[in-house]
């Protein structure tokens, strides 16, 4: 079963992915910011990790330099879901390595997608 986890301030969204990807049979993991999101990433290493940008405590970018630096995360893919739409915010999301950069509001079915088509 694929693992994915979903860091996202925001309670519908958070919601609506977790519900989408369980009745995807992924294993799906949830974290409210940044900090709890490296507090997870200790124990649990997701195929897939949906992050937004700007969240309490630690911002989707510093969250992902910090998954970058960890050797046991290197296969792990990062999508990120962001209202952060500006070319200048997605230059510097892909920038620091993520695999995708998707923007709010979004399709459930285009994220879906890209998931899919990131762990296939």
């Amino acid at each position: 079963m694929k693992k994915i986890l979903i860091v996202d301030d925001e309670p519908n969204i958070v919601m609506s992915l977790e519900y989408t990807f369980k009745k995807n049979n992924f294993e799906v993991y949830i974290a409210r910011d940044g900090q709890e999101a490296l507090d997870i990433l200790k124990a649990k290493f997701p195929d897939v990790i949906i992050l937004d940008v700007m969240m309490p405590m630690v911002d989707g970018y510093a969250t992902l330099e910090q998954i970058k630096k960890d050797s046991n995360l290197t296969h792990t893919k990062v999508i990120f879901l962001s209202a952060k739409n500006k070319e200048s915010d997605i230059e510097k999301g892909m920038a620091l390595g993520a695999n995708a950069y998707l923007t709010k509001p979004f399709s459930i079915k285009k994220v879906v997608e890209k998931v899919q088509e990131l762990v296939s």
